[in-house]
């Protein structure tokens, strides 16, 4: 395993709450990846070839952080085509959003950002599958979080390079997001997060 700390994410985590970094730490360490190695191939590149599920594995962390407690969660907003409109009701409740959408004449259009773990104000995203939806947990959904006063700090788990390598095209992976992380600047997303990559 290896993680990179955003906006002392890691630093705040040890302080604030160490007995959950030491939680997340037990799950990933009680998932034993080779038992997962079952999905078959049927890529050009490398049909046949035993591979690991994603889904078998999401299922495997999934188990494993409920027993701890640890619940998905949703945080609720309310969007609108005025970008003054939006950065004025920004940090306000839900309820407060509507009303101020629609006192100032807009449509007020309810969205959302669902999470997977959530446990005391610490949100866990497990992305095993699509590299796309990477950027979205670190850039869009955790950030909606904690401007929603529902986190302090996000965690993306992602697989290394060496347990991608060994899946469907697709996922992304550890190396990759973090330079991606970093290339954006040290402010850029602005939540504290961890970055963590797995391996088997």
């Amino acid at each position: 395993m290896e993680f990179y700390s955003h906006l002392n994410g890691y630093e705040w985590i040890k302080f604030h709450k160490p007995d959950l970094w030491t939680e997340i730490n037990e799950v990933i360490a009680s998932v034993d990846a080779s038992l997962y190695k079952i999905k078959v191939s049927k890529e050009k590149t490398m049909r046949g070839k035993l591979l690991y599920s994603p889904v078998e594995l999401n299922a495997a962390l999934k188990k494993r952080f409920e027993n701890k407690h640890w619940k998905s969660e949703t945080t609720a907003y309310w969007v609108t085509s005025d970008a003054k409109l939006i950065r004025r009701t920004l940090t306000m409740g839900a309820k407060e959003q509507k009303k101020e959408i629609e006192d100032a004449g807009f449509e007020a259009i309810r969205s959302y950002n669902q999470t997977d773990f959530v446990k005391d104000r610490v949100a866990v995203e497990v992305q095993l599958a699509k590299y796309s939806f990477i950027a979205y947990d670190l850039f869009v959904k955790h950030l909606a979080f904690f401007v929603g006063d529902k986190i302090d700090l996000g965690i993306e788990i992602v697989p290394m390079k060496e347990l991608q390598r060994e899946m469907s095209s697709g996922p992304g992976y550890y190396e990759g997001e973090l330079y991606n992380l970093i290339r954006e600047g040290r402010g850029v997303p602005g939540v504290p997060l961890i970055l963590i990559g797995v391996a088997p």
